[in-house]
C-alpha cells in the first residue's frame, strides 16, 4: 500500500482542523526543526539561513496554517520577547518617525511590543513604565519622555537628557544643529530673526534653545526677546505654530527670517505669514526642524534641520536588545550622540534689501 506524501497528510490535518506541529512542518520541508523554529520565531539566528529558504518556510507555514506557540516558547525560555515603548502621542512628526525605526528593528529581531501614549500627563509618565514592567516586558524605550526614576529593566531614552541609573540616552548634537541653521541664515544676510521655542514639557526645548542662543552669539546675531515665541498646548498641530506667529506679527517688530522648533510649527508659521501678506521666502525665510516626511512636499518645500529620527528609533531598539542580551554585570552606554544635517529647500532665500 502506498504511503501518503507528507504534504498530503499535513493538508488533511489542516482540513480536519487538526493542528500542524513544528516537527511535521520541518519533515514536510525536509529541514531541521531548529532551522524552521528560527525562521518562524524571527530569531536573530535566522539571518544565517538563506533568504529563499526562509521564504519557503514562511510560505509552507502559511499554506498549512501553522501557528507557533509563543506562550510555550516564553515559558520554556523564561522570556517574554516583549518591549514597552512610551511616547507622548502617536501623530505625524517626531514620534511617528522614531516609532517607525523602533518597529522595523523589533520586527526584524522577532520581538513584540506595547506602545502607550501619556499625553504629557505626569501621573501616566510615572505609572506606565511600572505597568509595562508588570506585563513582563524585557526592556523599555521612552521617546521624548522625561524619565525620573530607575527601571527594573534596561531602558533607552530617545531625546533623554537626564542622567538616570540604568538609562541610555540617545540625543542629537543640538549645538551642531543650531549652528547649521544659524550659519545658513546669516550667510543669506539675515540678522533680524524670529524664533519659535518648543513647549515647556518637551525634552528638547531647553537644550535646543540654549544651543540657538550660543550659536547666535557666536555669529554676532542679537536675539530680540520680542521676536521669541513659545508653543503652547499639547497637540502636535500646525495650529500651534500658526498662533505663535500671529502673536509675533501683531507686535510689529520687523524680521526677515523665522527659525521654528519643529517642522509642524514651521508649517503653521508659513500659513500665518501668508495671511499677513508676507511671501515665503522673498519676504521671510523659514527654517524648520526634524525633516518630517511631508517637509519636502510643502509649498514651498521646507528648509529644515534633519534629525535622523528613524535611525534614532532603530538605534534605540538595537541598543536595548543588546543590553537585554548582555549579562547583568555588563556595563552599558550612558549616552549616544547622533549628528544632524541641514536640508536646504525653497523656504529660505537671501534677506530682502531694506527699502
Amino acid at each position: 500500500m502506498l504511503r501518503p506524501k507528507p504534504g498530503t497528510t499535513l493538508r488533511a490535518r489542516k482540513a480536519s482542523g487538526q493542528s500542524v506541529s513544528l516537527k511535521s512542518l520541518a519533515e514536510h520541508l525536509g529541514l531541521s526543526q531548529a532551522a524552521v523554529s528560527l525562521v518562524i520565531n524571527r530569531s536573530p539566528g535566522a539571518k544565517s539561513i538563506p533568504h529563499r529558504t526562509q521564504e519557503l518556510i514562511r510560505k509552507a507555514a502559511h499554506e498549512l496554517n501553522y501557528r507557533p506557540n509563543h506562550l510555550a516558547r516564553s515559558l520554556r525560555q523564561q522570556r517574554s520577547y516583549t518591549i514597552g515603548v512610551v511616547v507622548p502621542e502617536i501623530s505625524e512628526g517626531y514620534a511617528a518617525l522614531v516609532m517607525s525605526g523602533i518597529e522595523d528593528h523589533l520586527l526584524q529581531e522577532g520581538y513584540f511590543y506595547f506602545v502607550v501614549s501619556h499625553r504629557h500627563r505626569d501621573e501616566l509618565i510615572e505609572e506606565y513604565p511600572l505597568l509595562l514592567q508588570q506585563r513582563a516586558v524585557e526592556g523599555l524605550i521612552a521617546v521624548d519622555t522625561a524619565i525620573t526614576g530607575a527601571a527594573q529593566v534596561p531602558l533607552v531614552a530617545v531625546s533623554g537628557h537626564r542622567e538616570v541609573p540604568g538609562v541610555t540616552n540617545i540625543v542629537l548634537d543640538h549645538a551642531r544643529a543650531a549652528a547649521l541653521a544659524m550659519e545658513h541664515l546669516t550667510k543669506l544676510g539675515h540678522r533680524q530673526i524670529a524664533f519659535i521655542k518648543g513647549q515647556a514639557f518637551s525634552s528638547d526645548t531647553a537644550i535646543r534653545w540654549e544651543s540657538v542662543c550660543t550659536a547666535a552669539k557666536a555669529m554676532g546675531v542679537t536675539i530680540n526677546d520680542r521676536l521669541v515665541g513659545q508653543l503652547e498646548g499639547e497637540s502636535s498641530s500646525p495650529e500651534l505654530g500658526y498662533q505663535v506667529t500671529k502673536r509675533l506679527l501683531a507686535l510689529g517688530e520687523a524680521f526677515t527670517a523665522l527659525f521654528a522648533f519643529n517642522d509642524i510649527s514651521a508649517i503653521g508659521a508659513i500659513q500665518a505669514l501668508r495671511e499677513a501678506g508676507r511671501r515665503i521666502p522673498q519676504d521671510v525665510s523659514v527654517v524648520g526642524f526634524d525633516d518630517i516626511q511631508s517637509a519636502a512636499f510643502q509649498n514651498p518645500a521646507l528648509t529644515t534641520v534633519r534629525q535622523p529620527l528613524r535611525e534614532m528609533g532603530m538605534l534605540a531598539a538595537e541598543t536595548l536588545l543588546r543590553r537585554i542580551a548582555a549579562p547583568p554585570e555588563a556595563g552599558y552606554p550612558k549616552e549616544i550622540v547622533v549628528q544632524p544635517d541641514l536640508i536646504c529647500r525653497a523656504s529660505t532665500a537671501p534677506a530682502p534689501n531694506p527699502s
